[in-house]
């Protein structure tokens, strides 16, 4: 039988009011990162029901599905990642988290019903199948160090050729998809600082050393880092998030903690950063008689597509959707554990739009109203049936 993207289609058409099912079910039922277990159970009896699936369970909350075809040829990884977050739903859909401060506020959900979906057709599509499609849900993407990595530690990219992800996206439009060769997510780094001062009565600031005064010196001086010693051309995002100190209007506080994180792509830029941070940090808190503290934390690699297997989904993307639907995109700052795959094999991480202003979606991810326009999907479905058949039945 020859497969075409219109077969396809309807395939997916005859699979979307389950992904829809599957996706409100794991919207209700929410679980956060390294817990997911109730989530796994689910995916794990879903993915038997279809047959034709070799299953297991890498890590208590994960769940890794094989499909072998009849035929030789590579192995390709599709993946998604299934918590949610520390977050009260404020959306007020009738299939809200039923889990009281937890919420799928970043569309895993989406992602794991997507790839529900995926399986469903491609296990029906077996015959047609050279080679083998690896389907891994993932546990953990929000919480460092990340589920990937245990994934991968524990065999599930072992043998494989190459492997894709993708990501939905609220403040992108339905119908739009971003796909960008090389590096295309940054690494997400965090850190700590504490300045360390001398406490006492607000009325007598001369006989303490203000830590609030100093902390607030060094957040300006952090973003000297930023403006006057980075080219403008590299990417560097600093970032105080956090700052806690004092507990009365009266008084003084001894010391003063600072959070953030520091977003980069480049390896050797990436190390310089903490180098420099502590420099500015020692010395404004010198200037002043202060001390400090300073942690700082390297989170997951930066996320780079590699060239040849972007422009082959891209070619699938372009023919299933049109030209008009991957408009020229910049890269982004936010983090991904998808980069652990790439340790491991060549992959291309991209993100499907799923936000509609017109049905007033248009909250952002970690957001107490976020939600996900449930057309997109579909989209996602399609994208990841397309891509698995044409990159496994392509003759080169």
């Amino acid at each position: 039988m020859q497969i075409t993207s219109d077969t396809i289609a309807e395939y997916a058409d005859q699979v979307i009011d389950d992904v829809i099912k599957w996706r409100r079910y794991l919207h209700q039922n929410p679980e956060l990162s390294f817990h997911e277990v109730n989530t796994a159970q689910f995916v794990f009896d879903t993915l038997q029901s279809f047959g034709e699936l070799e299953l297991s369970r890498p890590t208590r909350t994960s769940v890794m599905a094989r499909l072998i075809g009849p035929n030789p040829g590579k192995t390709l990884a599709l993946r998604a990642d299934m918590d949610a977050l520390p977050i009260t739903e404020e959306t007020g859909l009738p299939f809200a988290s039923q889990n009281p401060g937890v919420m799928h506020a970043c569309g895993h959900d989406g992602h794991t019903a997507i790839l529900l979906g995926t399986a469903k057709i491609l296990a029906g599509m077996k015959e047609q199948i050279n080679g083998e499609v690896r389907f891994l849900f993932q546990h953990g993407e929000e919480q460092f160090p990340g589920g990937a990595q245990e994934m991968v530690k524990a065999g599930c990219m072992d043998g494989v050729d190459m492997v894709i992800g993708l990501h939905l996206d609220s403040q992108r439009e339905t119908g739009q998809i971003a796909l960008l060769s090389g590096p295309y997510y940054a690494a997400p780094d965090s850190f700590e600082i504490t300045v360390i001062g001398k406490g006492g009565h607000a009325a007598y600031p001369h006989e303490t050393v203000d830590s609030v005064a100093v902390a607030a010196q060094v957040i300006t001086n952090l973003q000297q880092i930023v403006s006057r010693t980075t080219n403008p051309l590299d990417s560097l995002v600093l970032s105080v998030s956090t700052i806690a100190g004092g507990q009365a209007h009266n008084v003084i506080p001894g010391k003063v903690t600072m959070t953030g994180t520091v977003r980069s792509f480049q390896p050797a830029f990436r190390q310089s950063v903490p180098e420099r941070m502590e420099a500015v940090i020692r010395g404004v808190t010198a200037a002043h008689g202060a001390s400090y503290e300073f942690r700082y934390t390297r989170g997951y690699d930066p996320v780079i597509n590699d060239e040849k297997l972007t422009n082959l989904v891209r070619a699938t993307l372009v023919s299933v959707f049109g030209e008009e639907a991957l408009p020229p995109v910049e890269r982004q700052m936010g983090g991904e554990d998808f980069s652990a795959y790439l340790q491991k094999a060549p992959g291309t991480f991209f993100d499907i739009g799923a936000g509609n202003v017109a049905k007033g979606i248009v909250a952002p991810h970690h957001h107490p109203r976020f939600t996900i326009d449930e057309d997109a999907l579909l989209i996602g479905v399609k994208a990841f049936v397309n891509i698995a058949y044409n990159l496994l039945n392509r003759k080169d």
